[in-house]
Protein backbone atom coordinates (compact mmCIF):
# COMPACT_ATOMS: atom_id res chain seq x y z
CA UNK A 1 0.00 0.00 0.00
CA UNK A 2 1.54 3.32 -1.01
CA UNK A 3 1.46 6.44 2.23
CA UNK A 4 1.00 8.68 -0.63
CA UNK A 5 1.33 9.66 -4.60
CA UNK A 6 1.69 12.80 -6.61
CA UNK A 7 0.07 14.91 -9.65
CA UNK A 8 0.83 17.46 -11.89
CA UNK A 9 -0.80 20.67 -11.75
CA UNK A 10 -2.42 21.44 -15.20
CA UNK A 11 -1.78 25.26 -14.72
CA UNK A 12 1.92 25.30 -13.46
CA UNK A 13 3.08 21.87 -14.43
CA UNK A 14 4.69 20.80 -10.38
CA UNK A 15 4.82 17.50 -9.15
CA UNK A 16 2.60 17.60 -6.23
CA UNK A 17 2.43 14.80 -3.59
CA UNK A 18 -0.40 14.12 -2.04
CA UNK A 19 -1.17 11.70 1.15
CA UNK A 20 -3.61 8.29 -0.27
CA UNK A 21 -6.56 7.66 2.25
CA UNK A 22 -7.58 4.06 1.78
CA UNK A 23 -10.61 4.99 3.58
CA UNK A 24 -12.58 7.28 0.91
CA UNK A 25 -12.85 4.36 -1.66
CA UNK A 26 -10.64 2.83 -4.45
CA UNK A 27 -12.26 5.59 -7.31
CA UNK A 28 -11.87 8.97 -5.51
CA UNK A 29 -12.24 12.96 -7.03
CA UNK A 30 -11.63 16.24 -5.23
CA UNK A 31 -10.73 19.64 -5.81
CA UNK A 32 -7.31 20.66 -4.40
CA UNK A 33 -5.82 24.55 -4.31
CA UNK A 34 -1.92 23.89 -5.83
CA UNK A 35 0.72 24.79 -3.08
CA UNK A 36 2.47 26.80 -5.50
CA UNK A 37 0.12 28.67 -7.52
CA UNK A 38 -3.30 28.40 -5.81
CA UNK A 39 -5.15 27.08 -9.00
CA UNK A 40 -7.79 25.05 -8.21
CA UNK A 41 -6.88 21.14 -9.85
CA UNK A 42 -9.75 18.44 -9.85
CA UNK A 43 -7.91 15.46 -8.67
CA UNK A 44 -8.73 12.12 -9.65
CA UNK A 45 -7.21 9.48 -7.31
CA UNK A 46 -7.94 5.17 -7.88
CA UNK A 47 -6.35 2.56 -5.98
CA UNK A 48 -6.10 -0.68 -7.52
CA UNK A 49 -6.68 -3.98 -4.79
CA UNK A 50 -2.80 -4.57 -4.68
CA UNK A 51 -2.52 -0.97 -3.18
CA UNK A 52 -0.86 1.14 -5.38
CA UNK A 53 -2.69 4.80 -6.14
CA UNK A 54 -2.35 6.56 -9.06
CA UNK A 55 -3.48 10.18 -9.40
CA UNK A 56 -4.00 12.80 -12.42
CA UNK A 57 -5.40 16.30 -12.07
CA UNK A 58 -7.55 18.56 -14.58
CA UNK A 59 -8.35 22.06 -14.27
CA UNK A 60 -11.17 22.96 -12.27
Amino acid sequence: MQDDTSYVCEACGEEIVIPVDLSQGSHQEFVEDCPVCCRPNVIHLEIDPDGAARAWAELE
